[in-house]
């Protein structure tokens, strides 16, 4: 795109010819802007790699990512809503956590996908910010319930007496929705603050979906403010976040400590490990791509990093959950079980031809 536009050390996601296309691009798109100063109506996603060979092996991958992420998460969501068992605070927040999981994956892949087949790879004016948005509005989201879920593993295993009277259903449904309002919060300042800027050209985004930092590059107009708010903004609620979630789990390891059988703290452990597990994917690369202004980030470097949360932890966090998480692996395989019992029932009752 410009001068920024560095050589990434992952080939497959960048390479000689792929930079060099881009900066054609933009350089072609520049120089239009700057003869006609025309409006941009629409970008060109250049994805994550331009090399035609590696189109197909990377659809294939990135289709199997998203069938698992789409068969996990909704496995997660029916197993939790069918069992009695599971209807606790701690599951009702990992139900809407694989909720927003689904929506924030679908987001992203579908375009991504179609990216891989077609060779020229746009998105209207319109489209770009309404993917921008809903990016936003379940990034934030899922930022802070893994919040709230620290805070329901802190009062479970630090008072675990008044487990049910300090969270019941009503507080619960109030946390998750206190999420989602904080994410749409964040997500209309953040949005309408790029609105307003001039998008002259170019209009080549290097990057396979509408983010901030890429689109803050694109405006023809000086954007130090916006980085400033777009830093501001996502680095207060990151920050709060982590340190909600530290102090929760510094009050945590205390009472495990306090915890006189090896297996009591065993068990204590491991119903925030999954947790632990979770935010540490999501939380790192996440931070990484938006804690930084978009002058001094490597837009290559973000890519790689947008892959591993926008795509691969929404896959993991089911799996994370039901192979580390005893009570969700016997409702599993009570409710396999069921379904084995009741075909062959049903095979037996069924009347030979």
């Amino acid at each position: 795109m410009k001068s920024s536009l560095k050589m990434s050390s992952f080939p497959t996601l960048s390479g000689e010819k792929h930079i060099s296309n881009s900066r054609h691009a933009a350089v072609r798109y520049g120089n239009m802007a700057q003869g006609n100063h025309t409006t941009v109506t629409q970008f060109i996603l250049l994805g994550l790699t331009s090399e035609p060979k590696l189109q197909t092996p990377l659809f294939m991958t990135f289709l199997m990512i998203y069938l698992i992420t789409l068969m996990g998460n909704l496995g997660l969501i029916t197993l939790i809503k069918t069992n009695p068992r599971l209807h606790t605070p701690m599951y009702f927040f990992l139900c809407n956590l694989s909720v927003i999981d689904l929506c924030y994956s679908s987001i992203f892949s579908p375009k991504l996908l179609i990216g891989f087949l077609v060779e020229k790879k746009t998105i209207s004016y319109s489209a770009c910010f309404v993917q921008h948005f809903f990016f936003l509005v379940f990034v934030t989201t899922e930022v802070l319930l893994l919040a709230v879920m620290a805070y329901d593993r802190y009062v479970a295993i630090c008072n675990p007496l008044l487990y049910t009277i300090s969270m019941p259903k009503r507080v619960c449904v109030q946390l998750v929705a206190g999420s989602y309002v904080g994410g749409i919060l964040n997500s209309l300042i953040q949005t309408c603050c790029l609105l307003p800027l001039p998008f002259c050209g170019p209009n080549v985004i290097n990057h396979y979906f509408c983010d901030t930092n890429p689109l803050l590059k694109l405006t023809c107009s000086d954007d130090n403010l916006n980085e400033l708010l777009l830093v501001a903004f996502n680095g207060t609620i990151s920050m709060s976040v982590l340190f909600i979630i530290v102090i929760s789990y510094m009050y945590i390891l205390v009472s495990i400590l306090r915890i006189r059988s090896v297996k009591g703290r065993h068990k204590a452990f491991s119903t925030c490990a999954s947790h632990l597990l979770t935010v540490t994917l999501f939380y790192v690369p996440a931070g990484l791509s938006h804690m930084q202004p978009g002058s001094k980030y490597s837009l290559e470097m973000e890519k790689v990093t947008a892959v591993f949360y926008t795509l691969v932890v929404p896959m993991l966090n089911p799996l994370i959950y039901s192979l580390r998480n005893k009570e969700v692996k016997d409702a599993l395989r009570k409710a396999t079980t069921n379904n084995i019992l009741g075909s062959c029932l049903l095979t037996k009752l069924t009347p030979n031809s």
